[in-house]
């Protein structure tokens, strides 16, 4: 009995992992460096200094070890959300909120508390977090500081005691340091207030849904605004105070139908901004909305795809998409949690959350000799193009710094947070986070360049040479991958989705969303659906048979939710639950890949009609 409930409370840890999500907090946008103005009536600050000396001078319980490390993070979130369908209102929700996390070490910066996983639940990647009274209230946030700080610092004792129980079972503990020494950063920046007047957006969501009326093949559709202005606080016992503010701002559509044979399509619209006035214009984004129809319904009546083996081009904003998915969890160099669970480590595994770049590999080759690859939260745009992903500071307080990860295809840096790991000791400021969660390492701005690109028409012709090379009458052409968390928006059917790619993301499985066949005879262009790519792993991009010069930027949301983030799906988020990142990439050429046609059983289509809709 006592085994069978220890198998389904690991079970059950293992579904929290899977398919927890939460309102996660984006972490983006331009901070500014200064002191608190004269006439801030901000105390929150305050609240948190006086609290956080108090616990450092005089925290400690009886025959224990003191804190060695205090922590308090706090979020004033000021948010609106709209969704229409059709030309009808579904929501409109206006919303304010204010999150502490208070995070306590005991022990020391070799050995502490953090980063440790029991057989019950994680323990020591954050302490107690709760919500917080809106109005900045001094005394009322020092009640719930205080609070906070006695229950993490109690958890973080237990939590401690634990881990060395744990690494004295093992035959060789890893010697690796839990947490890493880092400059204290004072950055004060002035509260950005929320603006809702600049755009009636309740007419705008109203008026791009109701462009989908003229599509009566689309059974299902739905617009969202996403609105958020946040302003976050950090305050540490080396020293550390920061205040800034962000805004982010995203528009977001999924639409839905069925091919006559019953296979399940859909396809998606995303856009996103720093600022709300930002955002494509209703008219920008209404064109938009009605070209993913007209493809949606092309899909409908493309043929299914057969299994393929051979030449695959991805164009610029597919080949974004797909370093997203491949490289995200081999780019941190943080060392794993530990954990008593084996079950973690194969979870992680099977979802592709393995490194394949660290331990060892540093100063070898990993891409082309021709290859650059850099990560840069300081750049605001690329060429022209604005990067979503741009940040002063990171979660952890740290100040992002530009890393060149890959010099010329030899790997040279990885992405740091303050958690060491086999290669590297100390954070480059890009530990992030969402919501408060654990800052773990992950991309702000990727660009991937080549010293050896070639223009569009002569990439093209080489695929094409390729394809007659090799006998065939027609190869693959992808112009632009898919994200379930935006081009699904029944939960049930994003479930099933997310669990199918699962199960094959750490044998390298994609999803490409429009997938072309293209007839060597002439260069024609047919639309097929149902496709996936399987065994795209990082050895498929250290042999490219070619790099185009369009370069273009992909804006997306890194999935922080527990099971998603540092595996391959982390690249399926949203503006409710992700990170803003950008990857600016060009065409990319393979020379050899793996294409599934289409499996599954279709579903049964709607027995009447749609009703008629003006």
């Amino acid at each position: 009995m006592r085994r069978q409930n220890r198998r389904a409370q690991m079970l059950r840890l293992a579904a929290k992992l899977l398919f927890a999500a939460a309102l996660l907090l984006p972490h983006a946008g331009p901070a500014f460096a200064q002191r608190v103005q004269p006439g801030d009536s901000d105390k929150t600050l305050q609240a948190m200094r006086d609290e956080l000396t108090r616990a450092r001078e005089r925290l400690v319980a009886p025959n224990s070890e003191r804190p060695f490390y205090i922590q308090y993070r706090l979020l004033d979130l000021d948010g609106r959300t709209i969704s229409a369908e059709f030309g009808a209102l579904v929501n409109t929700i206006t919303s304010r909120n204010r999150f502490m996390s208070v995070e306590v070490r005991v022990g020391d910066y070799k050995l502490d508390s953090s980063n440790f996983i029991t057989d019950e639940a994680f323990r020591g990647f954050i302490g107690s977090t709760g919500q917080v009274g809106i109005d900045r209230d001094y005394e009322s946030l020092r009640q719930d500081l205080w609070l906070a700080t006695d229950q993490a610092y109690k958890e973080a004792l237990v939590s401690l005691a634990n881990k060395r129980g744990f690494l004295r079972s093992l035959a060789q503990p890893p010697n690796i340091d839990d947490f890493s020494r880092e400059k204290p950063v004072v950055l004060v920046a002035p509260r950005l207030e929320p603006d809702w007047t600049a755009r009636n957006w309740e007419e705008e969501a109203k008026a791009i849904s109701a462009a989908l009326r003229a599509y009566p093949q689309i059974y299902s559709t739905r617009v969202t605004y996403h609105l958020t202005y946040a302003t976050s606080y950090l305050m540490n016992s080396e020293g550390t105070e920061i205040r800034v503010s962000r805004s982010l701002a995203a528009i977001e559509a999924s639409l839905e139908t069925q091919a006559g044979d019953g296979m399940p399509l859909h396809n998606f619209y995303a856009a996103y901004a720093r600022r709300p006035a930002e955002l494509p214009s209703a008219d920008a984004a209404r064109k938009e909305i009605e070209r993913a129809a007209k493809e949606l319904i092309a899909l409908g009546e493309a043929p299914p795809a057969q299994d393929y083996v051979g030449p695959v081009l991805f164009e610029a904003p597919a080949a974004g998409s797909l370093l997203a998915q491949m490289l995200g969890p081999s780019l941190s160099g943080a060392r794993p949690p530990l954990s008593m669970l084996p079950m973690f480590d194969q979870i992680m595994e099977r979802m592709g959350g393995r490194s394949e770049w660290t331990g060892g590999r540093i100063g070898t080759r990993v891409l082309p000799a021709s290859v650059t690859l850099v990560d840069d939260p300081t750049a605001k745009e690329f060429q022209g193009q604005s990067l979503l992903g741009s940040y002063e500071v990171d979660e952890e307080g740290v100040r992002g710094e530009r890393a060149v990860l890959v010099d010329n295809g030899i790997l040279r840096r990885l992405l740091m947070s303050r958690r060491p790991g086999p290669d590297f000791d100390h954070s480059n400021g890009h530990g992030r986070a969402s919501f408060l969660g654990d800052a773990r390492p992950a991309m702000s701005n990727l660009i991937f360049s080549s010293s050896e690109a070639q223009g569009p028409a002569e990439l093209r012709k080489k695929f094409l040479d390729k394809c007659r090379e090799e006998g065939r009458a027609a190869c693959l052409l992808v112009r632009r991958m898919d994200n379930p968390a935006l081009s699904v928006h029944r939960q049930e059917d994003l479930s099933d989705m997310i669990g199918s790619l699962a199960a094959g993301a750490a044998s390298g499985d994609r999803l490409p969303l429009l997938v072309y066949r293209v007839y060597v005879a002439d260069g024609r262009e047919e639309l097929v659906r149902g496709a996936r790519l399987t065994g795209l792993n990082l050895r498929a991009l250290r042999n490219l048979a070619g790099v185009g010069k369009d370069t273009a930027v992909f804006s997306f949301q890194q999935n922080q939710a527990a099971g998603f983030s540092g595996t391959a799906l982390a690249a399926f988020g949203s503006a409710q639950n992700g990170l803003p990142s950008a990857v600016a990439a060009p065409s990319l050429l393979l020379d050899e890949v793996e294409v599934r046609g289409a499996r599954g059983e279709p579903r049964r289509l709607p027995l009447l009609p749609p009703p008629p809709i003006s």
